[in-house]
């Protein structure tokens, strides 16, 4: 029998509600915390052209998936994980490594964040946009 992931007794949607997601964040579960990273990984391939705090959110945003793919049923999670690892390994090669935690290490060592782990959080795009590769500048 196949887990009914949503409804009530969804894990994934409870998550994103007790973390305080938007509505709409909840509402489209794992499936919607993939297609945003996928869009996220698209933005980073043609020149992030947000700022670093849109940059942060979005970073975040991948955090609320790899959370989420903890918690969900394993038929759901492996469902899905060909498409993270794969939006991953595409972004990864448009990143470059920051010289610190883009929150901070102060951040980084109250949430507990590795650089192997969260990798995320401790790379920047190589071709940024104007205005995060201004932000990022004055850090």
């Amino acid at each position: 029998m196949t887990q009914r992931i949503s409804g009530p007794n969804d894990p994934v949607r409870d998550y994103l509600r007790r973390s305080g997601a938007p509505h709409s964040v909840v509402t489209r579960g794992l499936r919607g915390l993939v297609e945003n990273w996928e869009r996220v990984v698209q933005q980073v391939l043609e020149g992030y052209p947000l700022t670093l705090d849109d940059y942060l959110n979005d970073m975040d945003g991948r955090q609320l998936l790899a959370n989420a793919l903890e918690l969900a049923p394993a038929e759901v999670r492996d469902a899905f994980l060909p498409r993270v690892a794969e939006a991953d390994r595409v972004v990864r090669l448009h990143l470059t490594p920051a010289a610190r935690c883009l929150w901070g290490g102060i951040v980084a060592a109250e949430e507990g964040w590795d650089p192997e782990v969260q990798w995320w959080y401790f790379e920047k795009p190589r071709v940024p946009g104007p205005a995060l590769k201004a932000d990022l500048d004055g850090l």
